[in-house]
């Protein structure tokens, strides 16, 4: 007697965040939104931002201090107008924003468990604008499961 598979489902969905220049933006509630309306119940969230200087990192979103001190840590990693970068097309802050992005990830893979991201308690999902001008970043969420 053979056993029934599960029917593999598979919903996509892109939604755009307006921000206001460098800055952490919380996503988590998009993308909770986008995962219910997938009715997928089990299975696995690909989020993924359409930009080379925005990306997404999973972190602390209980206390707002934790994403200042993520800011002056990348200050001093990546600093704007560094000589050691040629690239300025867009001003000091364009390749200081590609090199974060970079070491940052423009793409994550978040569980699904009873139709909602399984996140941590204090974890929250987040766009990271790189850039000092408010831009509109494109993010498209995968999901697939059953």
């Amino acid at each position: 007697m053979s056993r029934a598979q599960p029917v593999q489902h598979i919903a996509q969905t892109t939604f755009t965040v307006h921000t206001r220049g460098r800055s952490l933006i919380e996503i988590t509630d998009r993308l909770a939104d986008a995962v219910a309306a997938s009715g997928v119940a089990t299975g696995i969230a690909h989020v993924f931002v359409q930009h080379t200087s925005a990306s997404l990192l999973i972190g602390e979103n209980a206390d707002p201090t934790v994403v200042a001190d993520l800011e002056r840590f990348f200050a001093r990693l990546v600093p704007d107008g560094d000589p050691l970068f040629r690239h300025q097309d867009e001003g000091p802050d364009d390749m200081p924003a590609h090199v974060r992005a970079v070491l940052t990830g423009v793409s994550l893979s978040v569980p699904v468990h009873s139709g909602r991201p399984l996140l941590g308690t204090w974890q929250g999902v987040f766009l990271y604008e790189h850039r000092h001008e408010a831009h509109q970043r494109k993010i498209t969420v995968t999901i697939s499961g059953h």
